[in-house]
This record gives structure tokens, C-alpha cells and sequence, in this order.
């Protein structure tokens, strides 16, 4: 079986690619429908539609420069470099270790930079502003963001020595997992509970979505629950008392006007009340 993971990854079509992705996104949007954790009063696809933007200037950012992530792949391949390429373990567990370093480095780490640099908050504020969380939210990243989370990726690649039938095996299940933990669903407090004690689950996510600290700052995790749980991150915060959006941007002549939400990261900075960045 892991073979065969190996061997569809090696040479997944693109076809297939992309039917994870508007696939994935295309099944927890109807889920939202049948089991809504919030029920939110907004236009639901007047909001999609700003987030597909942004999905597709994401892909785009992500085709430009996926040649750097295939050269990375190819070198480390052919100079044994990296993590799992230094380890004499199983297959099995080269895969597990490949990925929880490629979502530490290519999502967790990254996360956490974003929250720290001030300049680059400011790209990563067209994520947060978006007040009606539900599984568009997903790839709400600008542009510039986006290149940002590119070179982590290529980052982790060449730090983990990443084959390319595992960089495409760690994309398909990050855009699944992120769809899925910013998706307005509802399940059982039991079943995300559990969920979260390995990966990240819809509840907990929702947490770093809250409008202000601590909680805008905590639950950085796209794949695994660990990183969080590990570094003293991890957060909880019950759904009725969620708030979503971040506080310096909750009109929605700023937060839901696209050609507002472009400019964002080169306008003046607004720090609220207790912000870890200054207004200088």
C-alpha cells in the first residue's frame, strides 16, 4: 500500500490536483450547509467569491514558482541530503517524519513568523480580517503572503531532503486539512475534541480566528495539533463566545472590499489596544 502512495504521488496528474483542491473546497462548502457551526447571516457567495480570489492568485503565485520546489526536490534527491535521507528507518516512517517537518517548517513555522514581523502581519491581515470564517477562508492569503509560505515550503523541502511524491502528498493533505479546520461545520465536542489531540481540528482553529490576543496569537498548526501543544501555543475557546475578524479591521468597507484588501500590507499600520506592534 505505501508503495502504491508512492507511485501515485510520484506522477499524480494534475488533473487530480486540482480535483483536490475546488474538490475539497466544493464538499465542506455543501457540508456547511447541512451542519453550520455558526449560523452567519451574510452573503455567502458574494464572501466566496472574495476568497476564491485569493485562492487563485495563490495558485498562480504557487505555478510561477513551483519550478524552485521541483529543483529543491530534484537536488536533495540527488545528493541525499536531508533529515530522512540521513536516517536509516522504514519507508513508513520516513513519511511520517517527512510530514511532520513539512507542516512545521511549511505551515506551523511560517504561521508564527507572520504573527511576529510586523511587516509581515501586515500581508497576513487579509486572512484574519475576513469576519464570516467558513472553508473559503482556507487560501485567503495575498500575493504576497503567498510567496511567503512558498519559500518556507521550499525551506522545509531541502531541510527534510523531500522526494517530490512527498512534497505533492504533504500539498494535497495540507489544502484538504486547512478546507476542512476553517470550515463552518459543526461537529460532535467529542469527535473534534479527539480529532485535535493529533491534528487540527475545525474547533480549534476557529480559536486563532477570534478578533483579538491572546487568541489571535495561538493555534498556528494546518496539518498537526503537536506543534502547538508542544511549543505552548495551543488554545481553547468555546464557539459561542467566538468573535471573528481582527480588531483593527472590522469595518467591512476594509475587511470585504477586495480592491481594500490588496493594499492592506502598504497602509499605515493601526495597533489596537494591548497590539504587540507600535503605530511607528
Amino acid at each position: 500500500m505505501i508503495q502504491s502512495l508512492i507511485n501515485y504521488f510520484s506522477t499524480i496528474p494534475n488533473l487530480d490536483r486540482t480535483l483536490i483542491l475546488w474538490g475539497g473546497l466544493a464538499f465542506f462548502y455543501g457540508l456547511e450547509y447541512l451542519i453550520p457551526l455558526i449560523h452567519i447571516k451574510y452573503k455567502k457567495l458574494k464572501h466566496a467569491g472574495i476568497n476564491v480570489f485569493f485562492t487563485v492568485t495563490t495558485i498562480l503565485v504557487n505555478f510561477l514558482l513551483a519550478f524552485l520546489i521541483l529543483k529543491t526536490s530534484d537536488w536533495v534527491t540527488q545528493h541525499h541530503f536531508g533529515v530522512i535521507n540521513w536516517l536509516s528507518i522504514p519507508v513508513g516512517l520516513s513519511i511520517v517524519i517527512g510530514l511532520l517537518l513539512l507542516d512545521f517548517i511549511g505551515a506551523y513555522l511560517i504561521h508564527f513568523v507572520e504573527h511576529q514581523i510586523k511587516w509581515m502581519w501586515k500581508f497576513h491581515i487579509i486572512h484574519h480580517a475576513d469576519t464570516n470564517i467558513d472553508t473559503t477562508t482556507a487560501t485567503r492569503h495575498h500575493p504576497g503572503e503567498s510567496i511567503f509560505r512558498l519559500t518556507f515550503t521550499i525551506l522545509a523541502v531541502f531541510i527534510v531532503g523531500a522526494p517530490i511524491w512527498m512534497v505533492f502528498m504533504y500539498q494535497s493533505i495540507s489544502v484538504l486539512l486547512s478546507q476542512f479546520n476553517h470550515a463552518n461545520i459543526n461537529l460532535p465536542p467529542w469527535l473534534d475534541k479527539a480529532i485535535s489531540l493529533i491534528f487540527v481540528s475545525p474547533n480549534m482553529h476557529k480559536v486563532h480566528h477570534h478578533f483579538k490576543q491572546p487568541y489571535t496569537d495561538s493555534n498556528y498548526g494546518n496539518i498537526f495539533s503537536i506543534w502547538d501543544r508542544l511549543f505552548g501555543t495551543f488554545k481553547t475557546l468555546a464557539p459561542e463566545k467566538l468573535i471573528y475578524g481582527i480588531d483593527t479591521h472590522m469595518n467591512p468597507k476594509e475587511n470585504a472590499n477586495l480592491s481594500n484588501l490588496l493594499v492592506i500590507p502598504f497602509q499605515k499600520y493601526r495597533s489596537s489596544k494591548g497590539s504587540k506592534f507600535s503605530d511607528n
